[in-house]
């Protein structure tokens, strides 16, 4: 995976951590991406993006970057942090029900705890838009999207492990863009651009 790791060389704990992010299991619907980390915004970083795919047809997108500095940072109350967006379209009618942002902040709350993943100063926005066209472009049918913005700071320890966080981010992912979770006994399988892996039974 390509990791931005400042001027420094980058410590094992992080290594370790971007390692699960580049070898991670993902859902089938999921096609997952490498992409350039950002620069400036901590000493070492790794990103990744995704889309969700039904029958060759994408419902839904996002992106996670793993932040990390060793110093601490007094905002993240920790020393890693993931940032991460995650859209989809949805029913029109979805975007004026008054609740629809608790309910998108309460997607990622609950595939943390649902996933085990330990976290602490988790903040976010939760958006929702609607357009409608017109002239030229008035047999466009009507387009409403939500967009869930958010961070939190993985508790990882010297030896714990992200993957709980991944999994809660492909849950996020994949729930609003209208999936259900995984039933329980199935699991991921390693899914990157190109053909979809197929979860198995375990």
């Amino acid at each position: 995976m390509a990791v931005h790791t400042g001027s420094a060389a980058a410590p094992d704990l992080f290594r370790r951590v971007a390692a699960e992010l580049a070898a991670a299991p993902w859902r089938a619907e999921l096609q997952v991406e490498e992409i350039p980390a950002p620069q400036r915004i901590a000493p070492h970083a790794a990103a990744i993006t995704a889309d969700v795919v039904i029958a060759d047809r994408e419902i839904g997108s996002g992106r996670l970057v793993l932040l990390h500095d060793p110093a601490g940072n007094a905002a993240w109350e920790g020393t890693f942090r993931c940032v991460t967006f995650a859209r989809a379209d949805v029913d029109p009618e979805m975007v004026t029900d008054p609740l629809l942002a608790q309910v998108g902040w309460s997607w990622l709350i609950d595939a943390l705890e649902a996933h085990g993943a330990d976290y602490v100063a988790p903040s976010g926005t939760v958006t929702s838009v609607s357009s409608e066209s017109f002239g030229g472009m008035e047999f466009d049918p009507p387009r409403a999207e939500v967009e869930v913005r958010a961070s939190w700071t993985p508790e990882l320890g010297t030896t714990g492990s992200l993957l709980p966080h991944l999994e809660a981010w492909g849950e996020l992912l994949c729930t609003t863009a209208g999936l259900p979770p995984l039933p329980p006994g199935v699991v991921s399988m390693p899914s990157r651009r190109g053909p979809h892996a197929r979860s198995r039974p375990r």
